[in-house]
């Protein structure tokens, strides 16, 4: 009843909320994925998503098919693979940036050890600046992570904001350093608001630094201070920080998948891989919670 073709489209917009980015990802003509969402549309009988000029949002219908999409692409992905004969052996190194602790993203890749038991799955997670350099090093073949707005590299997951977040009820006194809980170097949130704050010509201290996003968190929960992260995987306990507090704009901040640039033995499982978290990168941060 739905064409996979449609339906990786669907997911490509609903994952990028751009039809721009998703003709991108997927190498066809933005006219091309229009029409394939116009199809699925009609198949369905519904309207996915709700489009103007400036915006994409799902509709309630659309939420319903991301899940609808996703289990249909991995039965599709799964028979091919049973009927075709092809068995991915091999060790894959796969690098996740710290943003994941909390998501789904363990779901994925059961999913993925599932449907390839005899590749040996090594993860790696650490900061996003960090993993792209070991990826540079040879040291990985697959990294998950963020990137900055002017780094060309990877394939888009997801296109997200950036924003100040922390305790319900911290209060930032104005005439004091804003006091911040980041990364170490290299993190990308922390270079991005550090960048903000000197723009803005805000005071601002280090309150806490923590490699691990549980410590991050909990420095947060405390009311040690804000934090930079993604709009769309907003830690329990934690709350956006009001725009009357007058912190300064964030901007905006892409989670890629880029591969290994030397050709490996674990090129054909990473390929395997990208494309389980590209069909179920809605779990990433709807789920987040």
């Amino acid at each position: 009843m739905y064409d996979p073709s449609q339906l990786r489209t669907f997911l490509a917009v609903a994952q990028t909320l751009s039809f721009t980015q998703a003709a991108r990802r997927l190498g066809l003509r933005q006219s091309t994925v229009s029409q394939h969402v116009r199809r699925l549309e009609d198949t369905a009988g519904r309207q996915l998503f709700s489009r103007d000029t400036h915006s994409v949002e799902l509709t309630e219908d659309g939420e319903a098919m991301l899940g609808f999409a996703r289990r249909i692409l991995e039965a599709h992905e799964q028979a091919a693979a049973f009927f075709t004969g092809t068995r991915l052996r091999g060790r894959l190194r796969f690098g996740a940036s710290e943003d994941f602790v909390l998501t789904r993203l363990t779901e994925i890749l059961e999913g993925f050890r599932h449907d390839h038991p005899e590749v040996d799955l090594e993860l790696t997670v650490e900061l996003s600046g960090t993993l792209h350099e070991q990826l540079a090093d040879g040291k990985l073949d697959l990294v998950l992570a963020k990137r900055r707005p002017e780094d060309p590299r990877g394939e888009l997951v997801w296109h997200d904001r950036l924003v100040w977040i922390g305790a319900e009820r911290l209060r930032l006194d104005p005439e004091r350093p804003v006091p911040l809980i980041v990364y170490p170097p290299p993190g990308i949130t922390r270079a991005l608001a550090l960048e903000a704050l000197e723009r803005q010509g805000r005071a601002w201290r280090i309150a806490c630094t923590s490699g691990s996003l549980n410590g991050l968190i909990a420095a947060a929960r405390a009311g040690l201070g804000v934090m930079a992260h993604s709009r769309g995987l907003i830690p329990p306990g934690l709350v956006r920080v009001p725009d009357r507090a007058g912190l300064p704009e964030l901007g905006e901040v892409d989670f890629v998948l880029v591969h290994a640039k030397r050709h490996t033995a674990a090129k054909s499982a990473a390929d395997a891989l990208a494309t389980s978290i590209l069909a179920g990168g809605s779990r990433l941060y709807r789920g987040a919670s």
